[in-house]
């Protein structure tokens, strides 16, 4: 999730992680982002600092006093070195400064989603697919396979679950955002091209009335 009060460096944010393969909401103050944080599950939030109800340091910080785990990144034009200081002391995982490089964006928040769930290994294999989230590239049988950023995601959930159904719900919760529509055939149109991009033996398997699984018997 993006907290960003500024619509246009929002905008910015969440179109640079979208692009990357990121599933993105979003909120403009700490009281949205708040109740969105009660109603979901995130792997990593991007706060701005100053946003309007106060500075989400003091927001993040009672967090942690809580007991609240989701890796946070600071995304702030505050510069100083005490300003960085307070930022990772007072519960922040990382600070990064605006303006900001969109490439390494997207490589600490992928870092930090990669703490969640912990213990998560960063290379998954299922039969002789290998999907390495750190290096962000899949092989099949040591041929290194062409995915889009959206189905390098649904492989990487369906492979955290290998042998288990997953539904379609649970796909577009994970690996899409709350805009789409979960009437949308998305989920399909991605399965079905990743299908085929898998090859032969086919290891993706729909699940009658349940969804989609990898690996064990069709």
């Amino acid at each position: 999730m993006v907290v960003e009060d500024d619509e246009n460096v929002r905008d910015g944010v969440v179109a640079v992680l979208r692009a990357a393969g990121f599933a993105v909401d979003t909120a403009a103050d700490l009281p949205a982002a708040d109740e969105a944080l009660w109603v979901n599950s995130y792997d990593c939030v991007v706060f701005d600092r100053m946003l309007p109800a106060g500075d989400s340091l003091r927001y993040v910080g009672h967090k942690r006093a809580q007991g609240w785990p989701v890796p946070v990144l600071f995304l702030t034009a505050r510069d100083s070195e005490a300003d960085r200081v307070d930022g990772l002391r007072l519960g922040g995982d990382d600070y990064l400064v605006k303006p900001f490089a969109a490439a390494e964006l997207v490589a600490r928040v992928r870092s930090l989603c990669r703490r969640v769930p912990a213990g998560r290994p960063s290379v998954l294999r299922c039969a002789d697919v290998e999907l390495d989230a750190a290096r962000h590239r899949v092989t099949r049988a040591g041929v290194l396979l062409s995915l889009t950023a959206k189905e390098f995601a649904v492989l990487e959930y369906l492979m955290s679950r290998p042998g288990s159904a997953v539904s379609r719900t649970d796909l577009i919760e994970h690996c899409w955002d709350s805009s789409t529509d979960p009437m949308s055939n998305v989920v399909d149109v991605s399965v079905k091209r990743l299908r085929g991009k898998l090859g032969e033996p086919e290891l993706l398997h729909t699940v009658r009335g349940r969804g989609y699984r990898i690996g064990g018997d069709a």
